[in-house]
């Protein structure tokens, strides 16, 4: 049987943001809009109308050709890009074809051996979003489409990689690394749920060795990191299905469907001649000067792999942590003036906020979606928290349940911890008293223990945790129990 290598290129379409739309004034705040209620007679395709340029969207176009290591065109031009969808009122696209704004960029990624690999960027061009669609079906059963065109003309960045990626994860990696850079330099809001953020997968199957490249089959507008990673799974292993068995592969363009935890044949893949691409003639090409890439490129703020680094170097937290942190701009400045409580910053401290922000706030953004800068939990409040832990005043489960409540609701942990009394027990005769107990009602434990068995050491902790409801001191009281033990020989 053959080896496979699954071959990947993405393409990310972000939406800019910008105050108003790509080629109008309309207001671009479409999200918490009534429908069909930020157009004008641009935006929804009327004859005679005319374009123009949005000077701001390509400003974040080009800031973000820099991050991505990008050379920047003197001179670019948009494209008629000709298409007969429903939700593209004018039979045609605005969008850029042969003079993209940047080109030839690079974004390092981890493989799945733990080593850097350099992922080139093709190109970024800036084009116009679509309206959007809304399938309903009737009482009678009837099914029917209503047309928002809030969405139409907003301004969205395309950031096209080469097929340099050979697995999910690397494809994961990529997106989450661009996903922090395009939030860390204000380009765009980059929101997934909100379909500012959106991916089309390009994968194809060759076998290992080969260099030319197999069909193509490209998945649309997954919405999600996860179902990303899932359709590229779903797709890889379809593919080298269909070889093994000595079927060919149809360049295509397939959905993804999160229900059913597979992609599904749309349309036969349309090629650049199909769109018919002809310069606007609506529109001037667009000078971009040194000057002006100059002051953009002093605008441009810390950015995510040097943060990481200064968390390493600074903080000396491990990669990974600090990889975690970066790649979310929220995790990042909470981290920092959670930091900035503290007086004399410990590496076991640095290590411990990093902790609750990526695990504990992780937990939650996964079970609540929520986002640590979109709860109630304050940089105070996880310094009294860590605090109170470091003091003894707390264990790690009643500190994680006094997390929880103040990541949803707010408050002191110090109130909170006594409201729902859980500070820790560290008076010694309460702690010593309970260890009676749990001897007293656990003589075939001491028995176990007499014989060699020092696993028998946390078994009677878990007792005492459970006769205190919790509370014990675990420092405490281990120590404690081994010398009650010892008693017995």
């Amino acid at each position: 049987m053959p080896e496979f290598e699954t071959v990947i290129g993405l393409e990310v379409h972000s939406q800019l943001l910008t105050q108003s739309k790509m080629f109008c004034s309309c207001k671009s705040d479409y999200q918490n809009s009534s429908p069909n209620t930020r157009t004008c007679p641009v935006c929804m395709g009327m004859p005679g109308v005319l374009p123009v340029i949005n000077r701001k969207a390509i400003e974040l176009v080009i800031k973000t050709g820099l991050a991505l290591n990008c050379s920047i065109s003197e001179r670019t031009k948009f494209d008629r890009k000709n298409y007969p969808y429903p939700d593209l009122m004018k039979g045609y696209q605005i969008s850029q074809y042969d003079m993209p704004i940047a080109k030839n960029g690079e974004l390092e990624v981890l493989t799945n051996e733990n080593k850097t690999k350099t992922i080139r960027v093709e190109r970024i061009h800036l084009e116009e979003d679509v309206a959007k669609l809304l399938h309903r079906n009737d009482p009678n059963g009837s099914k029917y489409s209503l047309l928002d065109i809030n969405r139409a003309g907003i301004a969205l960045m395309e950031i096209v990689t080469h097929p340099d990626m050979n697995s999910a994860e690397e494809a994961d990696q990529y997106l989450n690394s661009l996903h922090a850079i395009v939030r860390s330099i204000g380009a765009s809001t980059a929101n997934m749920e909100d379909g500012s953020f959106r991916c089309d997968a390009n994968i194809s199957t060759r076998i290992k060795g080969e260099s030319n490249l197999g069909k193509k089959v490209e998945i649309k507008n997954i919405n999600s990191f996860r179902s990303v990673f899932r359709a590229i799974k779903y797709e890889e292993i379809r593919q080298q299905k269909l070889l093994t068995k000595g079927e060919k592969i149809t360049q295509e363009t397939r959905g993804w469907s999160d229900e059913r935890g597979t992609t599904i044949s749309q349309r036969t893949k349309e090629y650049a001649s199909d769109y018919r691409y002809f310069p606007e003639p609506d529109l001037p090409p667009v000078i971009i000067s040194q000057q002006w890439i100059k002051e953009i490129k002093s605008e441009i703020p810390e950015l995510p792999l040097e943060k990481k680094e200064r968390f390493i170097n600074t903080y000396k937290l491990p990669e990974y942590d600090a990889n975690i942190l970066v790649n979310n701009i929220s995790s990042s400045n909470f981290f920092e003036s959670t930091i900035k409580q503290f007086g004399n910053i410990t590496e076991k401290t640095s290590k411990s906020i990093a902790n609750w922000i990526n695990v504990e706030g992780g937990r939650l953004l996964n079970e609540k979606n929520i986002d640590v800068e979109k709860s109630r939990l304050t940089p105070a409040s996880l310094v009294k928290l860590i605090t109170m832990l470091e003091r003894n005043e707390l264990n790690s489960n009643t500190a994680k349940t006094i997390f929880d409540s103040i990541y949803t609701s707010g408050g002191d942990p110090a109130e909170i911890a006594q409201e729902m009394g859980l500070i820790q027990i560290t008076d010694s005769e309460t702690i010593e008293s309970a260890i009676d107990v749990v001897l007293n009602n656990n003589p075939e434990a001491i028995t176990d223990y007499l014989q060699g068995k020092e696993s028998v050491i946390q078994f009677l902790m878990g007792q005492v945790m459970k006769e205190t409801k919790g509370k014990a001191n675990p420092k405490m009281a281990i120590p404690s129990i081994k010398e009650k033990l010892e008693k017995f020989k």
